[in-house]
């Protein structure tokens, strides 16, 4: 009985690495069709956004116009991120060698003090030290100790020397790299300016466009009916993305359905209701949302885990993420001055996606949120925390 318990156990052990090596090559086309779904995904949106363009392109150059003049200032203002996010690294890598040399400078403090005393006793012994110590032994049996002893103090002397001069070239090379840390700072920090003054010059740019705009639609209806969204479009659009990621499987920690989120999801921006649902936006349209007002360049952030499933600019509202929650829910963030999220890109609830702008010809900066299920929207406040 023992024997068979025995054998089984060998045959386990030699079977355990090959199972563990059949399910590797599994992971990874598991892994490569994860990718292709990803892949077939974003061409299908990219096609779908291809076609809303094509549609708003034959509604006019106004729209072309606008849109262009808010592409520049998203990328401007993606510029600016990326630069912000370098700076950001450089100084933690400056902070790090900083403390690197202050920490090199207390242990060559100590090693100095101690060679001191090294130094001192020696020439305290004055010159032909060991020749000094084997004089002074009456016995034999002790000359073989005393140049044992010798022979570790001059070991020890000269090993604590060689750390003192690789820690000095260390330190030296430390300071060096904090150096080039800094001028590389600098050099951010300057191409930061130059990039904040492009974007105010873009953002003036996009004024004056929208400016230009106004005074071409004085008249309120005409205005809407070039610039404004069109409904219609608009649902066609969500239920064709509903349709692309419906068969993408969910890649995210909290799998718990839309529905259950009730009065809990994270606010996407902390600001003031300009217009709450069933209101009136700034441009006369009936809000489907929320219009929260807010500062130009803050974060967007999502208000539960989805998938990115439109990432683009949008007639009526300008540059918009649409996220996918699953059972038809879906999220919509408008008026963004930039976009950082792409298209089939999971998100967790609170992870920025945008940042706030004024695009699509709005007049202030400010964050329109909606809330759709099954492409109709939903008053957002009840699912909003307090």
């Amino acid at each position: 009985m023992i024997r068979a318990g025995l054998l089984l156990l060998a045959a386990l052990w030699v079977a355990a690495p090959a199972a563990f090596a059949q399910g590797a090559p599994e992971r990874a086309r598991k892994e490569a069709e994860a990718q292709q779904r990803l892949e077939t995904l974003r061409a299908q949106i990219k096609k779908i956004t291809a076609e809303q363009r094509a549609v708003d392109a034959e509604r006019g150059e106004a729209t072309r116009e606008l849109r262009a003049a808010d592409a520049t200032v998203s990328e401007a203002v993606r510029a600016l991120r990326r630069t912000e996010a370098g700076i950001a690294t450089q100084e933690l890598e400056l902070q790090q060698l900083e403390a690197r040399q202050a920490t090199l400078e207390v242990g060559l403090a100590d090693q100095r003090e101690a060679l001191a005393a090294l130094v001192r006793s020696a020439y305290a012994l004055g010159r032909h030290e060991q020749l000094k110590l084997l004089l002074a032994q009456d016995r034999m049996s002790d000359l073989a100790r005393v140049l044992a002893y010798h022979r570790y103090f001059q070991a020890d002397r000269q090993q604590r020397i060689t750390g003192l001069m690789a820690e000095l070239r260390e330190l030296a090379a430390v300071a060096q790299q904090i150096t080039d840390q800094r001028q590389i700072l600098e050099a951010a920090r300057q191409q930061q300016q130059t990039e904040l003054a492009a974007l105010e010059l873009q953002r003036g740019e996009r004024a004056g466009v929208l400016a230009a705009l106004e005074s071409q639609f004085k008249d309120r209806a005409a205005r809407l009916a070039t610039l404004g969204r069109d409904e219609k479009s608009v649902l066609k659009l969500l239920e064709q993305l509903r349709d692309a990621v419906a068969d993408i499987p969910r890649q995210v920690d909290d799998n718990r359905p839309f529905a259950s989120r009730r009065g809990q999801l994270g606010r996407p921006l902390a600001g003031n209701v300009l217009a709450a649902f069933g209101g009136k936006l700034p441009d006369g349209r009936a809000s489907d949302g929320l219009l929260i007002a807010g500062t130009a360049g803050a974060e967007v952030r999502a208000a539960a885990p989805g998938r990115v499933a439109y990432s683009d600019w949008l007639k009526g509202y300008g540059l918009l993420v649409i996220l996918d929650h699953g059972d038809g829910w879906m999220s919509l963030y408008a008026f963004n001055d930039a976009l950082l999220k792409d298209v089939g890109d999971w998100v967790r609830g609170g992870e920025p996606l945008a940042t706030v702008g004024s695009s699509g010809g709005q007049g202030r900066p400010g964050l329109y949120f909606e809330l759709r299920r099954n492409g109709q929207p939903q008053d957002p406040k009840p699912w909003l925390r307090p």
